[in-house]
């Protein structure tokens, strides 16, 4: 029997009006092919009604498959609405029950599908960073990666004014960097620099500098050590003097630079490492090196000098971001592409990775689940009664439609047999 509901009402929005509307349509295709089979029931049992013989058997399964339609039926539209419209007891569960129904296929969800064994079995048969690898491996993909990264990034460095980065330095860095004890950090910068020899090419770059000044500027040296000479000395003398001095500081700055072993050479590591010593924990050599960087925190050029570098940084990404060709992109371009082909070579890898995203998933629902599975309860509650009966309907309504129709099919069946036993027993 069909109800004489007008059925599910479809939502306002245009996608889902569509999808709601197919839906629909098969839903009331069911209904009415259910109907029909109880219809057909009723027409045999009619036609056959007081018949014997072959025509008993098919008048006793006519009546059993109008029985078994009418109670399929009733279990069926009793889960939506009332029967006919009349308040029978323990109908139209889903607008009276809703809010329960909510909370029991919340705690379903959660109970079923958000266990950490179940999600962690679940990631590892979907080989996320298998599939991952074989994507990336396309040449196209890399490039969409890359240029969507780009994109990402150069607006995020938009974003980002002078104002935002005086605001960090003033507020954030140069309070962190007053606090904070410089001497010791440069003490063992530099002990590990010397460690490392690092110091050898910046003491190389500063010899060759000062031995092309020399060379290039006799007069500003012959002059200042001239400034130095006794005002009774001949100026004669003095041009003498002065130019032997240029001749040997010229000769001395090169044997230096080219001699790795020099003297001078190993002083300055000596001097180097007694600085190194005293930074860490001689308290006068401490407080020098605290006063100095007082002394530069306070100029204001310190912040100007921040956000000059921050702009030029910027630029510089920016422009290379938007260029196709630029170093930023081709160098994303070819990690990637490296990444890619580890990936999918290096099965460590992808175990390593699959596990952390399990992990990751799996902290999520740990500590966000019941706000996910939550969502379930909330949006039921928030439905009419009758609007959740309609919905859900709407979804699952069709296929109920099976029970009607099996329930007919079956009770005739059934009705045969309970005549024939019957007859038999009769």
């Amino acid at each position: 029997m069909s109800s004489s509901h007008a059925g599910p009402q479809i939502p306002g929005d245009p996608a889902s009006a569509a999808a709601d509307a197919v839906r629909l349509r098969a839903l009331r295709r069911m209904r009415g092919l259910a109907l029909g089979l109880l219809v057909f029931a009723a027409a045999v049992y009619l036609a056959t009604l007081g018949a014997d013989g072959v025509w008993g058997f098919v008048n006793a399964g006519a009546e059993a498959s109008m029985v078994g339609a009418m109670a399929d039926w009733f279990a069926v539209t009793a889960l939506f609405r009332h029967p006919l419209g009349l308040p029978i007891p323990h109908t139209a569960l889903i607008p009276r029950r809703k809010d329960e129904l909510g909370r029991g296929l919340e705690e379903f969800v959660g109970e079923n599908f958000l266990q950490e064994g179940i999600i962690r079995e679940r990631i590892a048969a979907v080989r996320v960073s298998e599939r991952v690898a074989a994507w990336l491996d396309d040449p196209a993909h890399a490039r969409r990666v890359v240029e969507e990264v780009a994109e990402v990034a150069a607006v995020a460095l938009g974003k980002v004014r002078d104002r935002h980065v005086r605001s960090l330095v003033e507020e954030a860095l140069v309070p962190r960097f007053r606090e904070e004890p410089i001497a010791p950090l440069l003490g063992d910068l530099l002990a590990e620099a010397m460690r490392d020899d690092l110091h050898h090419g910046l003491v190389d770059l500063m010899l060759e500098e000062l031995h092309g000044w020399l060379v290039d500027n006799p007069d500003t040296v012959t002059e200042v050590i001239g400034e130095r000479a006794p005002w009774w000395a001949p100026p004669s003398v003095n041009d003498r003097i002065s130019g032997r001095i240029h001749l040997e500081l010229v000769r001395w700055v090169a044997d230096i630079r080219d001699q790795p072993r020099h003297r001078a050479r190993a002083a300055l590591d000596a001097m180097l490492r007694q600085l190194a010593e005293d930074l860490r924990s001689d308290p006068d050599t401490r407080a020098r090196t605290e006063r100095l960087k007082e002394r530069l925190l306070d100029q204001p050029q310190v912040i100007a000098t921040a956000i000059a570098l921050w702009d030029s940084l910027r630029r510089a990404l920016v422009g290379s971001l938007h260029d196709p060709q630029g170093a930023v992109r081709l160098r994303l371009l070819e990690e990637i592409s490296a990444f890619a082909d580890r990936l999918g070579r290096d099965e460590a890898l992808r175990a390593r990775l699959d596990g952390l995203a399990s992990d990751a998933v799996v902290f999520v629902v740990d500590r966000y689940g019941h706000e996910i599975t939550g969502v379930i309860t909330s949006t039921i509650e928030r439905w009419d009664g009758r609007e959740a009966a309609r919905r859900i309907e709407l979804h699952v309504g069709r296929d109920l439609q099976f029970i009607r129709i099996n329930g007919t099919i079956v009770g005739g069946l059934v009705g045969v047999v309970i005549h024939a036993v019957s007859l038999a027993v009769g």
